[in-house]
């Protein structure tokens, strides 16, 4: 009786846990945890100092090296073309690989474990490291999207919004594990993000798209956590501000952030286990069923339809033929539509000012005399600030979306008109301003990327989304390089040499070149603040233009396409496995 029993109840608890494994809500998890690993560029200002100071590099070298940073992360075209006709784990592995390589070396070389290293190595290693990023992206983060259509704001939010936490989620467990050493920082983040990838190569997948009734209240289940741990990490912050912490006080604080990292694993099981019992009731119902129906549900193969004429025509002839808003644009058409080319403009601006003030926070710090634990609690600052620009943008859009029909593009402008805030209150060094700055200038550049991404999917399809994802994202580091580089860098080894001038030395070979007072950054981000604005001001050409288009029922063309999953699913008996894999004629991106 007893080994009855038992042998009764293993089987059922073995497919429990694959149902739970295979799910659709294990596969967002995962992606909760690849992405909070998956920020390690935004720690740049932690570890920036260390480059600099063993390198011995000036701050536009310094800035050099930042611009190859963002390259890196947000060139990731070829990630997108390769996730077109592979499966998303061959993505992530590539970017496992690509982030272990370009950090592991960044470590040598400034632990003196590597001599001799050239500014142009270390911008290849950087620019490598920092890829990953994109591999991530794309194999996680547009799995998806294309996984949930219909709450794509909400996704994008949560999972960029995890992003932003990353870099105060690695600086709490940096600080456990190797103490005030920031130099092995680098090397933390060259192991952690690709051992979290490695572990769920096989979860993040293509599923078929079933919209579960509850699915965007499990989403806010989701955010209330993510908000739990958004605001652990700033109370933490404030008390590591405050006093002295120890490393194992710092070992707590991991271990509590960790618990609640993995506290969405609750909600994915009582999830899945709730599928379960609905897939096992429903198989019940099935047995009951007469055989006559269900003979009739085994409806006769469709004849293929004829091939189309269509497919003779070149894929250059269609590319000033755009179709519809909402409609699956090819990549050229979406490339060369007057949509794309605005919003790639105001992303320049917007994105490549806020990105500036991230990448130059030490250095901020240092030359306005911020103590060294102070500038640590900038990064963090914008980290957390950074999660919640994510996930007010993400959530906050899709209210206003449905409620009132307002266009997402509305939203970009306003956060562009914010971040110019943060810009002025370090150009003029109010007292203590930094701190607000940090925080304006971390929510914005968090509110710009969920708003960016779901405009680009919502506007030209998901077709070639994984192409168009990364193509939006190449316009962060060109504003990087033109604001960062050419503005930022310039006009502070100006004004260090001016300094240095005006106390009659002169920089040896190999000295790093460093600049004190409010003179150092104030004209560039004078300068940034009116890029900003007038990106702002281009950036509602796109509100004029789709405000029609966002009155509409944007998602009525996915409502269709889950009423014939859900047909499948009937037959199928079963919705969580992986999707069909599509014909070869329809994954081809254009030749």
């Amino acid at each position: 009786m007893v080994a009855a029993a038992n042998g009764g109840v293993w089987p059922e608890t073995r497919a429990l846990t694959i149902q739970i494994l295979n799910g659709r809500w294990f596969m967002v998890f995962a992606s909760f945890l690849i992405m909070s690993a998956a920020g390690a560029t935004y720690m740049f200002g932690s570890y920036s100092n260390d480059i600099k100071s063993s390198l011995g590099y000036d701050q536009t070298t310094l800035n050099l090296l930042s611009f190859f940073k963002d390259l890196g992360a947000n060139v990731g075209i070829l990630s997108g073309l390769i996730n077109e006709v592979t499966p998303p784990w061959v993505v992530l592995s590539m970017g496992a690989v690509l982030n272990f390589f370009g950090y592991f070396m960044i470590w040598l070389a400034v632990t003196k474990k590597i001599s001799n290293v050239k500014v142009w190595q270390m911008c290849l290693y950087i620019c490598i490291g920092a890829n990953s990023q994109a591999f991530a992206n794309t194999g996680a983060l547009v799995t998806c999207v294309k996984n949930f259509p219909e709450s794509r704001g909400v996704v994008l939010g949560l999972l960029k919004g995890f992003v932003g936490l990353s870099g105060a989620i690695i600086t709490q467990i940096y600080h456990a594990v190797y103490g005030d050493d920031s130099k092995s920082l680098i090397l933390l983040i060259g192991w952690l993000p690709a051992a979290v990838s490695f572990a769920f190569l096989r979860t993040i997948r293509i599923m078929k798209v079933i919209r579960q009734p509850n699915e965007l209240k499990v989403f806010y289940q989701f955010l209330y956590l993510s908000l739990g741990l958004a605001g652990f990490l700033m109370i933490a912050i404030i008390l590591q501000k405050k006093y002295d912490f120890l490393r194992w006080e710092y070992g707590g604080t991991a271990t509590a952030v960790l618990v609640l990292l993995f506290l969405p694993l609750a909600v994915v099981i009582k999830e899945e286990i709730k599928l379960w019992k609905e897939k096992r009731l429903a198989m019940n119902n099935e047995n009951d069923v007469s055989p006559q129906l269900k003979i009739d549900l085994n409806l006769p193969p469709q004849p293929a339809p004829p091939p189309s004429s269509e497919k003779s025509v070149s894929c250059c002839s269609n590319v000033f033929r755009r179709p519809d808003r909402g409609e699956d644009y090819t990549i050229l058409q979406a490339l060369f539509s007057i949509d794309m080319i605005v919003l790639f403009f105001a992303t320049i601006c917007g994105v490549g000012g806020t990105l500036t003030a991230i990448d130059n926070l030490g250095q901020i710090g240092t030359s306005l005399r911020y103590p060294k634990k102070s500038i640590s609690t900038f990064v963090s600052l914008v980290s957390i600030w950074n999660y919640f620009g994510r996930v007010v943008a993400g959530f906050g859009s899709e209210i206003v979306l449905t409620k009132y029909k307002l266009p997402r593009p509305l939203m970009l402008t306003l956060i562009m008109l914010l971040s110019c805030v943060g810009h002025l209150l370090i150009a003029f060094d109010v007292p203590n301003s930094l701190y607000l700055a940090s925080v304006i200038i971390g929510f914005c550049f968090g509110a710009q990327w969920p708003l960016l991404f779901a405009i680009i999917s919502e506007i030209f399809g998901l077709k070639y989304y994984s192409t168009l994802y990364n193509f939006g994202a190449v316009a962060s580091p060109i504003g990087g390089y033109l604001l960062n580089v050419r503005v930022t860098g310039h006009l502070y080894d100006k004004e260090a040499n001016k300094q240095m001038k005006a106390l009659g030395l002169v920089r040896k070979d190999g000295e790093d070149l460093n600049c004190t007072g409010v003179d150092c950054f104030k004209l560039a981000f004078i300068i940034i603040a009116a890029a900003t604005l007038f990106g702002a001001i281009v950036s509602l050409i796109l509100v004029v233009r789709t405000r029609k288009f966002y009155r509409s029922d944007i998602y009525k063309k996915f409502r269709e396409d889950v009423k014939t999953a859900e047909t499948e699913m009937t037959i199928d008996g079963n919705g969580a496995e992986p999707a069909p894999s599509r014909p070869r004629e329809e994954q081809k991106t254009e030749s």
